[in-house]
């Protein structure tokens, strides 16, 4: 398993679909996972660490988790099958539930939990983000620098690069 980083939601132009970036913690390795509006408005909130006015449903889901004495573990993304990405919510009684990654990341941000992905799952649809300047995989700490060279990477991007048939659910492929 490979920590990842949570670098932030991204809006894939022309089709303004939503993107969840994650970076392999220490690496240049990307990997983006197209997600619906309601669930990067979600990720984001939790980010940026606002709190409505009312709890969303994944505040929700904390305080559940906090009246029946349940502590979230970690997040694993935990296979990729046709584009879809699939993941576990893995429990501190050792519960395991499967989820959506966009659902298990909007969670795991809110309770501080860490997001970690299958090797085979980095491998196969983890992208390295290059500094064209000097051709060589730079660290990308800077949010500005990261949001540049993600959206020369999403320019560039064609479904074929991943080699995955269109489909529905969250995907390696933005169609």
């Amino acid at each position: 398993m490979k920590v990842l980083d949570v670098v932030g939601v991204r809006v894939e132009v022309p089709s303004n679909q939503p993107v969840v970036l994650l970076r392999e913690a220490g690496t240049v390795r990307h990997i983006p996972i197209w997600i619906g509006a309601n669930e990067a408005t979600a990720i984001a909130l939790a980010q940026e660490g606002v709190q409505p006015p009312r709890p969303q449903t994944h505040d929700l889901m904390v305080s559940l988790l906090d009246a029946v004495g349940e502590q979230l573990q970690q997040v694993r993304i935990t296979h990729l099958d046709d584009g879809v990405f699939f993941a576990l919510l893995v429990f501190k009684s050792g519960v395991e539930l499967g989820a959506r990654p966009s659902d298990a990341i909007a969670l795991a941000l809110r309770v501080g939990a860490p997001v970690l992905a299958a090797d085979e799952v980095v491998e196969a649809a983890g992208v390295e983000i290059v500094d064209e300047s000097s051709e060589t995989p730079v660290p990308t700490a800077d949010a500005e620098q990261e949001l540049a060279q993600f959206r020369d990477f999403l320019a560039d991007i064609n479904p074929e690069d991943f080699d995955v048939p269109p489909g529905s659910g969250e995907t390696s492929d933005p169609t």
